[in-house]
């Protein structure tokens, strides 16, 4: 299940539309334009909706200290540095992350309705939240997307005990008739290293698979695991995968690699992340509307087995987290109180006027 179905003690029910509108001002009070802090805020909070504490308001005071140290800019300036047909090389220039993306969907996706097909390359980016929030823009647009970022090292190539290679995330997003979208959103490491600073931030225990410590030894404890390194997901299979999504994202793109990524906890040092963005464009393939109907015939298939004990029903891919936004939207935005004291305490240092978050059914 999602972080949204495991509610602590403590744990605060906000009013989603009101954290956006906060952490906006907070990225305007940086120099982020009003349009594109709306988009950066909106990333933050629909995470959270989704159920994905790890990649929601949690981060928004990393994101804030890189744009105050220019490690980020807060002004997004895109360039192409390739234009050639269904093909572009997007250059970010260590702007704003989920701005970057953002781009990045919109050439991938008019090139695919031009072409059949989009491939964009992206360099000199940032770390922009999840994959996704922007698979889930192609898939609306009418294509089956594709989204991948290499990250900072915190995996340690197979058999080695060195960090070089990051959790490294893509995401698959199809349109799928009434049901909007399937979509896939993984890590290649065994959890994302945002889930291990949330266990850390609460003071919990993390399971024994998911990370060991710097001498390579099995750890529950949290901070010894942010110490030491993250395993990957499915032994060897998981490290191959992140190889390859580092191959697409930093050496094609020209942007940097391994080690020389930097990621969004880092405060001070320029990121270098690239990704990798490929849009089929449906209709060139067949008509979409025969498509969409093929895919809720497909999902009505994968749903019409019995259910396994202890669990309450049968998933397609995505469907988890639109029924934890549907949750959170009608009872509040679930956060964890260090959370949200954390995004109070940045939008004082912003000096913003202390704000009214509170959820009101």
């Amino acid at each position: 299940m999602t972080d949204a179905s495991n509610e602590k003690p403590g744990d605060v029910r906000v009013d989603p539309v009101r954290a956006q509108a906060l952490a906006a001002a907070v990225y305007r009070s940086v120099g982020v334009p009003e349009e594109e802090a709306a988009l950066a805020a909106d990333t933050l909070v629909q995470a959270d909706l989704w159920g994905h504490q790890s990649h929601g308001l949690l981060r928004l005071a990393w994101y804030v200290a890189r744009l105050r140290s220019g490690a980020m800019k807060p002004v997004t300036h895109l360039s192409l540095a390739v234009d050639a047909g269904a093909v572009a090389v997007l250059d970010g220039a260590d702007g704003v992350g989920p701005v970057v993306a953002r781009r990045a969907v919109e050439e991938a996706t008019r090139r695919a309705h031009l072409h059949g097909v989009g491939a964009v390359s992206v360099r000199n980016s940032n770390h922009f939240g999840t994959c996704m929030y922007y698979t889930r823009m192609g898939a609306a647009k009418g294509c089956i997307t594709m989204l991948m970022s290499n990250a900072g090292p915190n995996m340690a190539p197979w058999g080695g005990l060195k960090a070089k290679i990051g959790t490294n995330p893509w995401s698959i997003a199809a349109p799928a008739g009434r049901h909007g979208a399937v979509v896939m959103d993984m890590a290649n490491s065994g959890v994302a290293r945002g889930k291990i600073y949330l266990a850390n931030k609460r003071r919990e225990p993390i399971p024994s698979h998911w990370a060991i410590d710097r001498q390579g030894n099995p750890t529950t404890d949290p901070k010894a695991a942010l110490e030491g390194f993250i395993l990957p997901m499915a032994g060897h299979k998981g490290y191959v995968m992140g190889v390859m999504v580092d191959v697409l994202s930093g050496v094609l793109s020209g942007s940097q690699f391994l080690d020389g990524v930097h990621g969004p906890y880092d405060p001070v040092n320029r990121s270098g992340a690239g990704h990798f963005m490929l849009a089929l464009n449906v209709q060139a393939f067949q008509p979409l509307v025969e498509f969409n109907e093929r895919m809720e015939a497909y999902i009505d298939s994968l749903k019409d087995v019995p259910v396994a004990a202890g669990h309450r029903q049968v998933f397609y891919p995505g469907e988890m987290e639109m029924q934890a936004e549907s949750e959170q939207r009608s009872r509040g935005l679930l956060l964890p109180a260090d959370t949200l004291a954390e995004v109070l305490r940045v939008a004082e240092e912003a000096g913003l006027p202390e704000p009214d978050l509170a959820w009101r059914s």
